[in-house]
């Protein structure tokens, strides 16, 4: 075997290219079991990002249900998810270029099932008693004002805008039907909490007419208590999600009194940005399958509903989410440290584990992956923070003595959300070329706990900043990292965190924002209806705190800024909308700092196509290799970057 070459952190040749990542890798989510077959959807960005219904039936063969240009993705809260159903083989979805839902059959064509108007729907369920769907609306008809949601109900033929099953607050999710098809449960919440602040979980009974409006009884929830995934049990006893303890466990309603089925200091839950999450499913009412996560990894385990015992599986996955379960089996989206997400099957007979999908086919030698560290660190306060921490790796490099790699800390987006220790491509991108990576669960991430989570109410700016800036000190102070070749990069909310870093903080050298935040006053006066309000909780209540705001918006204190930074925007973003970089990119152009802008027309929050992921992954390498001083082992398209000194 050859010796490794000694070359600087930063120019390994690796065999991780942006190329690879875009041609070799789908996203994977939202499965469904109907029957013996196994539904998902794959995110294809050589397909322009569209999101394609797949079938697998249980003697193995995969074929795609939607042919382009059909397109399963609803745009409900912006962020969508809950695009489709099955019943029988029947596919009923929402298409994105216009929203309409559509019913198809097999072997048939798509068939509307709604009118094309300002409407989006979202998180059906199928009523089979009444022959309907019952599922989320969010109605756009009424132009400039806030979007209406409802709970409707749909004939599954026809073409109909659909019928009111439950109104009157800002929101709902997680329409269900008992097994009997008597009585619906549903979770709904106001302005200004999030799902993830307060939500309410409410049962009505269905009248001859098909609407709940008689006979509704809240079974749990308020506005400092926030549940997930209502579902009903095969002998018709209603589950669902809490953290009145402080954490995500599953409790159940039973003669009318809720009790906990499993009390645990771990999370049975998530956040949900995204309709359809599952993180438990039954495999007979007696029997549910369930994962959880501790300290950031997730665990699959099968719970006994009359015992109330946990039984934690030998399970090789941290990640797992989209939890399905029948009778003989296991269904979900899995990932590990050395294993892509993919489309898992657990058989219940053999114990055994079988990759359906995997998210991408091309497989890398663990001799260019960096395995990461789970790490603990102090942050202001005297309190601890989570992050993951990986270091160059590649088999066929090995850096000159004493020098240290640089380092690139990642801020996730949400803020409400987290990272997990999954293999990603796009973080061994980096560690493959000799660039260390930081992936931080700052204060208000989740899987930690509510206490955790609430670290960022009020604090949206400081405490995930402080996090950031002390993970970084940390791996510094250990002798892991060069201090002097420290990057700070994030999309959305992480966009936030690290235009504040650098404007805010002096230690970080250069950032890259991903269609971040850089005037909360704008933010929240320009964003959709779903993220309104959410910064009263994290900043304070607007206008009563527009101080706050001011104070916290980078785009205010340009003047403060003193290191290169580069900015991608979707131009399509109605979340982020691109006002936000392009004040930035003024403001950093005329204090004739280096600033490089990367827009990207047809692209919304988040890039889809695989041209704009690739120039994304490959812009951004090239603009640290400028900043840092490294020579790059493969060309590279340039980038434009103003005002940046001749080499």
């Amino acid at each position: 075997m050859t010796a490794p070459q000694v070359v600087p952190y930063g120019s390994w040749k690796s065999p991780i290219t942006s190329d690879l990542i875009v041609a070799a890798t789908v996203s994977l989510d939202q499965v469904v079991l109907d029957g013996e077959d196994v539904y998902w959807v794959e995110g294809r960005p050589w397909e322009e990002g569209r999101n394609v219904i797949v079938k697998r039936t249980p003697d193995g063969r995969v074929s795609d249900v939607t042919a382009a240009p059909f397109n399963a993705r609803t745009r409900v809260h912006e962020y969508g998810g809950g695009s489709y159903t099955v019943v029988d083989g029947v596919v009923y979805f929402a298409h994105f270029n216009d929203q309409r839902l559509y019913c198809q059959g097999p072997g048939e064509a798509p068939v509307p099932l709604s009118p094309q108007a300002e409407l989006r729907f979202a998180d059906a369920a199928i009523d089979r008693r009444r022959h309907r769907l019952v599922c989320v609306r969010e109605d756009h008809r009424a132009g400039g004002r806030e979007a209406v949601n409802t709970l409707v109900h749909l004939a599954l033929a026809g073409n109909h805008p659909g019928i009111e099953v439950v109104t009157g607050n800002d929101f709902y999710s997680s329409p269900c039907l008992s097994p009997d098809g008597k009585h619906l449960a549903w979770l709904t919440w106001n302005h200004p909490n999030m799902p993830w602040d307060g939500t309410e979980l409410w049962v009505g009974e269905f009248n001859v007419s098909g609407g709940v409006k008689k006979r509704r009884k809240k079974v749990a929830g308020g506005p400092e208590e926030s549940l997930f995934q209502p579902q009903w049990s095969p002998d018709g006893i209603l589950y669902f999600v809490s953290d009145r303890s402080g954490w995500w466990n599953l409790y159940r309603w039973r003669d009318g009194q809720v009790e906990a089925v499993c009390p645990r200091q771990a999370e049975f839950g998530r956040p949900q940005w995204l309709f359809s999450y599952s993180t438990y499913a039954f495999a007979s009412a007696d029997q549910i399958f369930c994962t959880f996560t501790e300290q950031g990894a997730w665990r699959l385990a099968t719970l006994d509903t009359r015992k109330g015992t946990l039984e934690v599986l030998d399970c090789p996955y941290t990640e797992i989410n989209y939890l399905r379960a029948s009778a003989d089996k296991v269904v979900f989206i899995g990932g590990s440290p050395t294993e892509a997400l993919a489309v898992v099957r657990y058989d219940l007979a053999s114990r055994r584990f079988e990759v359906l999908r995997r998210s991408s086919d091309q497989a890398v030698d663990p001799g260019y992956l960096s395995v990461p560290r789970a790490i603990e660190f102090p942050t202001e306060g005297g309190k601890t923070a989570h992050a993951f921490f990986y270091p160059p790796v590649n088999r066929d490099f090995v850096a000159p003595d004493r020098e240290k790699p640089p380092l690139v800390v990642r801020s996730h987006g949400g803020p409400t959300s987290a990272t997990s220790s999954t293999l990603k491509l796009d973080v061994q991108f980096w560690t493959s070329r000799g660039i260390a990576v930081l992936d931080v669960n700052y204060g208000g991430s989740t899987g930690y706990g509510r206490a955790y989570r609430q670290r960022l109410d009020g604090a949206w700016g400081l405490v995930d900043v402080d996090d950031c800036v002390n993970g970084a000190k940390y791996l510094v102070g250990g002798g892991e990292v060069d201090g002097g070749r420290l990057a700070v990069r994030g999309g959305s909310a992480g966009g936030y965190t690290t235009l504040c870093a650098l404007t805010f903080r002096d230690l970080f050298r250069a950032g890259a924002s991903y269609y971040g935040v850089s005037d909360l006053e704008a933010l929240t006066k320009e964003t959709h209806k779903f993220e309104s309000r959410y910064l009263d909780r994290l900043v304070g209540p607007y206008p009563q705190r527009r101080d706050l705001y001011r104070e916290r918006s980078p785009i205010h204190f340009t003047e403060r800024l003193s290191c290169p930074v580069i900015l991608f925007q979707g131009l399509e973003d109605k979340v982020v909308l691109p006002n936000q970089a392009e004040m930035m990119v003024d403001a950093l152009r005329a204090k004739g700092l280096p600033v490089a802008y990367v827009p990207f027309e047809g692209e919304q929050h988040g890039f889809r196509r695989a041209a704009n992921i690739k120039r994304a992954l490959d812009s951004e390498l090239y603009f640290y290799s400028r900043i840092f001083g490294f020579g790059l082992a493969d060309p590279v398209e340039p980038v434009p970057i103003e005002n940046l000194p001749p080499a």
